[in-house]
């Protein structure tokens, strides 16, 4: 307990020696906080139209100014900050829960007919990108956030299978395995109680990275009109909206578009530190 205690406290000390970490943790725990305070307080309803309003400049009675309907630019960056980290979280949940089984079956069956198929399926999912997977669901079933989840989600699968499998290939002739595999356990057994704890660091530094990515995602497929559908604001959907009153009111452009930056900006620092802290080896590089 005393060694654990220890390597715990070290951990963190290390993490706040990070400014990557800090910084990034800062921005992507304000983004969270907005988020879910408005799930219970926005300043304005997101669908109060005030047209005596409209395009408005930040001002105390709103605090980032209104858009081209009078709609207070803060209650929708606030709801707009929800909307993609649902759908980001739920997308990269779809990607770890498929693509990390998947590698590992790979891995455990390396050479084999079902490791062939798994990786040529992958290559498959490669060659369509986020966008031309969801233009091909909108076809299908229609724009909405719950198609832009199923798009994003379908892209992260591959992500993350090649990515268990590689870290997995490394582990597979590691004495602790061929020790466990010489006691009697069968493949599915040491993937589960040895392989997966041993890559969850590398998984989980993928996920925060890939999560960027989907918030990424999720404000180009709403800028084209593909995600989450009005009245549900997002900050893609903003943009595009403010795109033609950029000269008239540049603010009405410049906020979502700053929401986007940072919001990426965090996770993708956020993900840098925490690889850097999980491999001593790109600790002493970069020092």
């Amino acid at each position: 307990m005393r060694a654990f205690s220890a390597q715990s406290r070290r951990f963190w000390r290390s993490a706040l020696r990070s400014p990557a970490i800090v910084v990034g943790t800062a921005l992507s725990l304000a983004i969270v906080v907005l988020a879910a305070v408005s799930l219970i307080w926005t300043p304005y309803p997101v669908d109060s139209v005030s047209i005596g309003a409209r395009l408005a400049p930040p001002s105390w009675g709103h605090w980032l100014g209104t858009d081209h309907f009078g709609r207070d630019i803060v209650s929708m960056i606030m709801v707009g900050a929800r909307t993609s980290i649902a759908v980001a979280l739920v997308a990269v949940g779809v990607g770890v829960a498929l693509g990390v089984p998947l590698g590992l079956a790979a891995a455990a069956l390396r050479g084999s007919a079902v490791d062939e198929i798994i990786m040529r399926g992958n290559d498959l999912v490669f060659a369509f990108p986020a966008l031309v997977i969801a233009i091909l669901i909108t076809a299908v079933f229609g724009p909405g956030a719950i198609n832009a989840i199923i798009a994003i989600g379908v892209f992260n699968i591959p992500v993350f299978a090649r990515l268990a499998r590689g870290a997995a290939l490394s582990l597979w002739m590691r004495e602790f395995v061929m020790a466990a595999r010489l006691s009697g356990k069968g493949r599915v057994s040491i993937s589960l109680e040895h392989i997966l704890p041993n890559i969850a660091n590398t998984l989980m530094v993928q996920a925060t990275i890939q999560f960027s990515l989907g918030i990424l995602a999720d404000a180009g497929l709403s800028y084209v009109g593909l995600g989450a559908q009005p009245p549900v604001p997002s900050w893609g959907r903003m943009l595009a909206e403010a795109q033609t009153m950029i000269a008239l009111a540049p603010h009405v452009a410049i906020v979502p578009g700053l929401a986007i930056v940072l919001t990426v900006l965090g996770l993708n620092l956020l993900g840098d530190g925490l690889r850097d802290l999980f491999d001593p080896r790109l600790r002493g590089v970069r020092r």
